[in-house]
């Protein structure tokens, strides 16, 4: 299997794409900021999981937007989008669908025949809220989904519509009746997003608004297939060998195994696998795009690292005794490639 070289220039075709993209993207995301406050990070970052054609992971206490900023997203990219509210009780058919046995009644009698009921996720964008409180055994029923865009029931495989993406939200406080996502789940989302409180200013903003007689609703501004388009677009930016050489070096950093730093070695129990370089070379094509820039850079390398590996890494409790935490040990990785 041959590889294809990166490519380093711009031609005027792929520039005038990248121009009506771009455009387009700033009219997405003005919209969006009249209807979410305060979250420009967590706004951005989502579409970036979005052009890139990955899941993602919301993180965050309870009352700060998340399904609104789905049902938002939703809506101006043009996505069918759905929800699963999580809880121990759900099981995988109600979020991939049954089988019915239906009794076809003819001339002659009747002909009975199993038919396939679609579940909510046979959408463009679905919601799984709370995904924690499902039970592993519901959790898995969307491991086929995410990776092979497609799932099976009775033998028979069916396929998801295009895009597909899934987004699940997590409270962090820790609770009774949740079950720990596995890592071969987590490393299926390309992105954890970290939500906090919004500011001061943008909290007004938010109470006058969602109180009074009148709230700006979001509009359509992309088709699906426009999505696709831009996601198709994405991987033919332009992306430099020094910024790949720092990707390289930025996951392999995190590595027990193969990393020269000594706080990983002695603290990191299991560091990102490739699918965290894959993230990275998506996400950071999608963060140049959205900022207006035609290619990457080591600074977006960084500034996106923190997102693609705090759910792909675990600490030893020796790193908890020493009051290291996570945040802390990538701060160290990224500051091999600054």
């Amino acid at each position: 299997m041959s590889v294809q070289p990166l490519a380093t220039e711009i031609t005027s075709d792929l520039e005038n794409k990248i121009s009506a993209l771009s455009a387009k993207l700033t009219e997405a995301q003005e919209n969006i900021h009249r209807v979410i406050f305060g979250q420009d990070e967590v706004i951005d970052l989502c579409l970036t999981v979005i052009l890139s054609g990955g899941h993602f992971l919301l993180m965050g206490l309870p009352g700060l937007g998340k399904t609104k900023l789905v049902d938002t997203l939703g809506t101006v990219m043009g996505l069918d989008h759905k929800r699963v509210q999580c809880t121990p009780d759900l099981m995988p058919a109600d979020i991939i669908g049954s089988e019915i046995l239906s009794d076809i009644r003819g001339g002659e009698g009747s002909n009975r025949s199993f038919q396939f009921i679609k579940g909510p996720v046979f959408c463009q964008l679905l919601m799984a809220d709370e995904i924690n409180r499902a039970s592993p055994r519901t959790q898995s029923a969307l491991l086929q989904a995410m990776q092979e865009y497609q799932v099976s029931v009775g033998g028979v495989t069916y396929d998801l519509p295009r895009p597909f993406h899934v987004m699940a939200t997590q409270n962090p406080l820790e609770q009774e009746g949740t079950y720990p996502l596995p890592e071969a789940q987590l490393d299926r989302f390309m992105l954890q997003i970290d939500i906090g409180y919004p500011a001061v200013d943008e909290e007004r903003k938010m109470m006058l608004v969602t109180t009074g007689t009148h709230e700006d609703k979001a509009t359509q501004i992309f088709k699906a297939e426009e999505v696709m388009e831009a996601q198709r677009l994405i991987r033919q930016l332009p992306i430099g060998e020094k910024v790949v050489d720092g990707i390289l070096q930025l996951v392999q950093a995190g590595r027990p195994e193969q990393s020269k730093l000594d706080v990983v070695k002695k603290h990191v129990s299991w560091g990102p696998g490739p699918r965290a370089s894959q993230a990275l070379m998506l996400a950071i094509r999608a963060k140049a795009l959205l900022e207006g820039r035609t290619a990457p850079s080591l600074d977006d390398v960084v500034e996106i690292a923190p997102a693609v590996l705090r759910h792909r890494m675990a600490l030893h409790f020796s790193a908890r005794a020493e009051g290291l935490t996570l945040t802390d040990i990538i701060g160290q990785i990224c500051g091999t490639i600054a």
